[in-house]
């Protein structure tokens, strides 16, 4: 039987940008666990659309360019092409360890890649990212 979670893009100021229900295995799992698949999940979505060039991910693939759709940033590719979901999972990791975005389970904020929590039916994760401030 698996466990669903709801996972949900968010703005620091808590604004939900989009949702989506990501599926586990088991009740106890990791943060690693968690980034690799959610990353799987939406690399496996854009490589079986025929639709736009357009890939709406946690991680930016390369030569892409972002752009801004309502709230929510979304990468469009220069040509069509199938993602390497490795690729993007090993770019997610590095994110997370240099705090490029924030993962808020249960309104907790996890802290390391091996770090154990427990889901459940209703149980809601938060990806928030980070910007970087430009001055001068």
């Amino acid at each position: 039987m698996s466990i669903s979670v709801t996972i949900r893009d968010e703005t620091m100021a808590g604004h939900v940008l989009c949702e989506r229900p990501l599926a586990f295995p088991s009740e106890r799992i990791t943060v690693r666990e968690l980034i690799r698949e959610r990353v799987y999940q939406e690399v496996d979505d854009f490589n079986r659309s025929q639709g736009e060039p357009v890939f709406r991910g946690l991680i930016q693939p390369t030569d892409a360019e972002r752009f801004l759709n309502g709230d929510r940033a979304e990468f469009r590719m220069k040509q069509r092409r199938t993602i390497d979901w490795k690729e993007q999972f090993e770019k997610a990791l590095e994110a997370f360890e240099s705090s490029g975005f924030l993962i808020l389970i249960e309104q907790k904020q996890a802290e390391r890649l091996d770090q154990e929590f427990t889901v459940g039916p209703g149980t809601e994760v938060g990806f928030v990212k980070l910007t970087m401030l430009v001055g001068g």
